[in-house]
This record gives structure tokens, C-alpha cells and sequence, in this order.
């Protein structure tokens, strides 16, 4: 299966396919099975499906789908501002161990992404004052990564133009690009999970009994980075590609290669001393909240309100696998006549026993599956290349059309009435690039109706960017109700006196969310409302020109007016800020206050401070 004239393998698959440069005769037509021999290549797969002008076009093709948005989108509470506030302490502190989210401790992850943003922050010589998009450039590297890793590791099974189109899928995939947006850490994970398991699909194939120490250095080493980024994760969904093809061949000597005796202690080497340095630091409360609640709590439990019944996982993968669900349909029968090729085993290994297991786990978010994506990917690319869809029954191309065309469909009405139901105006060039990006979408899908699929790819791929930059570069950015926290920082900047956010003090009450701490700063505390009014009443906040402000959201407010009355502060309210909070879809209004005394004369000290 797939284009395997020129695949770097040692070991030749059990089912070798015409030339994909070559016009094939007659296919098997009439036989419902949507298989064929392989089609012509068409023009771009002809200049681009090359060793070298491959990675320069999924380079290129991942920068146009990952950069719009790294700038412009505020942080997207929470996890990402926890991440990003644990980064910055680090800094300030130069703690470089310990992972704190203000006073407490954060003991959920790894230390690896942190180190990471730190390393970011360092290079942009802005350290912990850097801007987020510094912050979220270790995401992005890590899904450029992905990219092409996804490109070498294909070509352990089939040719180049076989690779270009896995990884373009890997590329075009909407969580992929979610989380190249997104500062914590799961693009980079990502990225090492797929080199693993592009050296280990070396290792597996050329069975070899020699070792093979190139391949089991790049194979250890990236399996301990994952460790060090995201812990179990990355050794469950390789330790099970493993165990599968152990159970599928009945082979276990090929995995010598592996050097796993000396690669177990290089991996030990290389992820102990944090470890054990963290260990020291927390008296070992690191593994007992990691492990002990972390992860076996999301196993039992859902966490935070995203648990889930069995099955969820797959129907969610419809959404945020696209636009890749439709081809898998349409590749099925002939990926299921090639299941005992090298390349199903082995995609069927790194899938099946790890989405089972993410399946059963209590708690489900959407980029919990993103490391089996590129398992996907590989045998519907290669089915593609062999003509998968030239003759497909009608009503499975419907289907996939369906799937093709009605999420882009989606995206491009959201893009108009989502600003519209927030009570804002659409962006005008966000609206119109969407809603381009649905016309090829629409394009697409009418392509699958006819022929094979192959001669989508064109109009999929531009509708993925069409919806990338329009919803990340223009119709995001510009949906202000719901991007509270940069507004609320902004209200604060221009009461009078306190432009300055080095001499600013400010307490919230009600209003909690990790990005309003990571953009106001690490001394922003989250106080009760009794706590609020005695922290304004307090002898330097009636000090004429003082800057110290309580953010009181509306449900506290009655109890902060109360308590304020109680100890005989009057309060001011200064700004207003209200919108929507995307975190349980709640509206929220939050009112700055100042002691009334310390206002008098201070209407001039924000020009004073600029």
C-alpha cells in the first residue's frame, strides 16, 4: 500500500503499488469497494511530492496556518495563563524547580514546557515582562515540528508524495492549529510522540538483529522529552504501538535494535535529576498531586466539568480531526483490503489501544487525542495516492461530502452571527475570508461526489486557510465581550494615577480568572469581598494619589457594600468592565473601586506618570 518505489524502509510491504507518477489502465471498476490503482498525480503533487520541495511547501503551509493569532488573540483562560503565570514566577524567582501559580503549588505537569516559554521569554531579552505571543513560541515550534516530523516518519512507509499528503493532513487538522495558538503543552508533546515513533517505525521495519544506535538515541531521547513535557502520556501511546505490533507480527527480536538496556538508562539519565530535584523541593507532594490527583483523578472522575460517556472521543474527532474524518470514510475499504501491510499494522498499533484507553478515561477534552492523529493520517494518505475514492459508492461520498463541506459551512455562519449574538459587529474582513473559506469547502466536498479524492486536496487545503486566518486573525481578535481580562487591565490603566502598573496595587474579588493575574501581575490578589473593602480601608489607599483598586464583580458586590459600611469606607467606583466569560458562558460585570479619600487630586497623575 502507498507509493513505495522510494520509501526509506528496509523491509519491502506485502503489497507494492504502481508507480503514483503513472496513469494506470483500467480500475476495478463496479466492485463498490472504493479501491482502485493508483491515479495520476496531479500538477502540484508533481512539484511538490520531492524530498526537498516537500518540507519547504509543509514549512510554508504551517506558518500560514499557525501564525495568524499568535499576537492578536488575548490568553484563553485557563489553562493557558496558568501555564504562562507559572512561566513568568519562574523568571521572576529564577525558582527554575518549583511551579507556582502565585503562592500556589502547581503540581499537575512536568516541568519541560515551562522551561521552554522560560527559555522563549530569555531569548526575546524581555524575560518575564515578554508578551504572550513570546510565551506561545515553543507551541509553535512544536507544531511546525509535528509537521514535519510527520513527513519523515511517512516516509519510513511510502514515497514523498504519499508523506506530503500525511503530514499536509497533520498540518490542515483544526486542533493542530488550536494548539499551536495555545501556551502549554500539548503541540510540543505532540511533536515528540511523532519523532518516537518515526524511529521506531524504522527500527521495526529494517528488522534488523544488529543495533542501531542512531535510531535508538532519537528514539529514547524523544521519549523522555515527552516524559518531561506532558509525564505517562507520550510512554502510554508508544508503549502500546510497541505491545501492538509485538501481538499483531508475534516478533519481539526486532526491538533489539532499540538498545532498550542502554536506552532505558539514557532515558532514566535524562529525566531523573528534575525528578529528583523536584522531589527534594516539594517533600514529594509533586507525585502525590501529579499522580495521585492529577492523573489518576481524570482516570476515575471528570475534572472541572469535562467528563464524558465512552465514544465521546470519536465523535469529537469528526470536528477537530478535519478535515481528515471524510478522506479516512472514503480511504476504509481500501485501507481494510491492505490491513496486513506494514503500514496498517503499524497505524493500527499507535491507534486502536490508546484510543480505547482515552476513551475509558472519566475526563475528555478534545486535544486529548491530537497524538493519534497522525496515525490516521498515514494510511488514508497512502490509500489516496492509490486512487482511494475512484470508486466509491454514492451514498459513502455523500457522507464525506457532508463531512467536508458542513463544518466550513459552520464556521463561515458563525463567523457573522457569533459577533452578532455577542452584541458586536462582525469583522468585515474576517466575515468575508470565512465565508471564502466555506465556498471552497463547499468546492471541496462537491469534488469527493467525483472521482478520487486526491483532487480535493487542493480546495480543502484553501478552505483551511481561508477559516484559519479569518477566525484567528480578524473574527477572534475583534469578539471584545469576551476577552474580559485585556479589557479590565485597559480600564485600569487610565484611572487617573495609575498608568504605572509598577506602583499599582490591585485585589479582585468574584472575578478569578488566571488571565487578568498573568496580565495584571503576579501581586494581583484574589481576595474575598470582606478582605476587598478592608484592603482599600487600609491607611495607604486613602493617601491622596494612591493607586490601589478593588475589581468587585457584580455577584460580590452587595457583600462588599456591606462590609464596607461596616468598617466606614466609601468606596468609589471608578471604571466599569462587563462582558461575557467564556469559562461556564456566564455575563459578567466588574466594577473598580478606589477609596473615595484618595481620589482628590489625583486627575492629573496619569499624564505625570506617561
Amino acid at each position: 500500500m502507498a507509493d513505495k518505489s522510494d520509501a526509506d524502509t528496509g523491509q519491502a510491504p506485502q503489497h507494492k503499488a504502481a508507480d503514483p507518477g503513472e496513469e494506470t489502465g483500467k480500475h476495478q471498476a463496479g466492485n463498490g469497494s472504493g479501491t482502485g490503482n493508483s491515479v495520476r498525480k496531479p500538477v502540484w503533487l508533481h512539484v511538490f511530492g520531492h524530498d526537498i520541495t516537500a518540507p519547504f511547501l509543509l514549512l510554508f503551509l504551517s506558518l500560514v496556518l499557525f501564525v495568524p493569532g499568535q499576537w492578536t488573540v488575548p490568553p484563553l483562560d485557563r489553562d493557558e495563563p496558568r501555564f504562562t503565570q507559572a512561566t513568568k514566577q519562574m523568571l521572576e524567582t529564577q525558582d527554575y524547580v518549583d511551579i507556582r501559580f502565585q503562592e500556589q503549588a502547581r503540581h499537575k505537569k512536568p516541568v519541560g514546557i515551562y522551561w521552554l516559554q522560560a527559555a522563549a521569554a530569555k531569548l526575546s531579552g524581555q524575560g518575564a515582562d515578554a508578551p504572550l505571543w513570546v510565551y506561545r513560541l515553543p507551541s509553535l515550534v512544536g507544531a511546525i515540528l509535528s509537521v514535519l516530523a510527520s513527513f519523515w516518519l511517512a516516509r519510513a512507509f511510502m514515497g514523498p508524495a504519499g508523506a506530503l499528503v500525511a503530514s499536509g493532513f497533520v498540518a490542515l487538522a483544526i486542533i493542530v492549529g488550536v494548539e499551536a495558538r495555545l501556551a502549554k503543552t500539548d503541540a510540543v508533546l505532540l511533536a515528540t510522540i511523532i519523532i518516537a515513533q518515526g524511529a521506531l517505525a524504522r527500527i521495526w521495519l529494517k528488522n534488523q538483529g544488529k543495533r542501531l544506535w542512531g535510531l535508538a538515541f532519537i528514539f529514547w531521547t524523544a521519549l523522555a522529552a515527552s516524559v518531561l513535557i506532558k509525564g505517562p502520556v507520550g510512554p502510554m501511546v508508544v508503549g502500546f504501538t510497541v505491545l501492538g505490533l509485538f501481538a499483531f507480527t508475534r516478533k519481539f527480536a526486532w526491538f533489539k535494535a532499540a538498545s532498550p538496556l542502554v536506552g532505558a538508562i539514557w532515558f532514566v539519565l535524562l529525566v531523573l535529576p528534575w525528578f529528583v530535584a523536584i522531589w527534594i523541593a516539594t517533600d514529594g507532594t509533586f507525585f502525590t498531586e501529579a499522580i495521585g490527583k492529577d492523573l489518576l483523578g481524570k482516570v476515575g472522575q471528570g475534572q472541572e466539568g469535562h467528563g464524558a460517556p465512552p465514544l465521546t472521543h470519536l465523535g469529537a474527532m469528526l470536528g477537530v480531526f478535519w478535515p481528515l474524518p471524510a478522506f479516512v470514510l472514503i480511504a476504509v475499504p481500501l485501507v481494510w483490503q491492505e490491513r496486513k501491510s506494514p503500514l496498517v499494522l503499524f497505524a493500527a498499533s499507535w491507534f486502536v489501544p490508546s484510543w480505547v484507553v482515552f476513551e475509558l478515561v472519566a475526563t475528555k477534552l478534545p486535544h486529548y487525542t491530537m497524538p493519534l492523529l497522525p496515525a490516521l493520517a498515514l494510511p488514508v494518505a497512502a490509500a489516496l495516492i492509490e486512487g482511494a475514492g475512484s470508486f466509491t459508492r454514492p451514498w459513502l461520498r455523500w457522507v464525506a461530502a457532508v463531512l467536508t463541506g458542513l463544518p466550513a459551512i459552520g464556521l463561515g455562519v458563525a463567523a457573522f452571527a457569533g459577533p452578532i449574538l455577542l452584541g458586536v459587529w462582525p469583522s468585515p474582513p474576517g466575515a468575508v475570508i470565512v465565508g471564502l473559506g466555506a465556498v471552497f469547502g463547499i468546492a471541496a466536498a462537491s469534488r469527493l461526489l467525483r472521482g478520487p479524492a486526491l483532487y480535493a486536496l487542493p480546495a480543502v487545503t484553501m478552505s483551511a486557510i481561508c477559516i484559519t486566518v479569518g477566525v484567528w486573525g480578524f473574527v477572534g481578535p475583534a469578539l471584545t465581550p469576551i476577552w474580559v481580562s485585556p479589557r479590565l487591565v485597559a480600564a485600569l490603566d487610565t484611572i487617573p494615577g495609575c498608568a504605572d502598573r509598577s506602583v499599582r496595587q490591585v485585589v479582585t474579588s468574584g472575578f478569578h480568572e488566571p488571565s487578568f493575574i498573568f496580565l495584571e501581575g503576579t501581586d494581583t490578589r484574589i481576595v474575598s469581598p470582606k478582605a476587598a473593602a478592608e484592603f482599600l480601608a487600609e491607611p495607604a489607599s486613602a493617601a491622596t494619589g494612591s493607586c490601589r483598586i478593588a475589581a468587585i464583580e457584580s455577584r460580590e458586590q452587595a457583600a462588599f457594600e456591606a462590609s464596607a459600611a461596616e468598617i466606614g469606607l466609601v468606596p468609589e467606583a471608578r471604571k466599569e468592565v462587563d462582558g461575557l466569560n467564556i469559562n461556564g458562558g456566564d455575563d459578567v460585570r466588574i466594577k473598580l473601586y478606589q477609596n473615595a479619600k484618595s481620589v482628590t487630586g489625583s486627575e492629573n497623575d496619569n499624564a505625570e506618570q506617561q
